[in-house]
């Protein structure tokens, strides 16, 4: 499995189960507003009852 498809299942084995979970924390007081890391990134996101997707761009930084 590579890093990509490793980093998606951890998302879909973390937040993806749990969006209130997983050790996230609010942003700016906004309950559903919400930042966790996964597999050392940073994932802010939203979480909304309605919509079933999250969309997570994530920043790789070489050295």
């Amino acid at each position: 499995m590579g890093d990509a498809e490793a980093f998606r299942a951890a998302l879909v084995r973390t937040l993806g189960r749990d969006p209130y979970g997983y050790g996230s924390t609010p942003v700016r007081d906004d309950p559903d507003r919400r930042e966790a890391t996964v597999r050392g990134a940073i994932v802010l996101y939203y979480v909304s009852a309605s919509v079933h997707t999250l969309t997570v761009v994530r920043l790789i930084l070489s050295p």
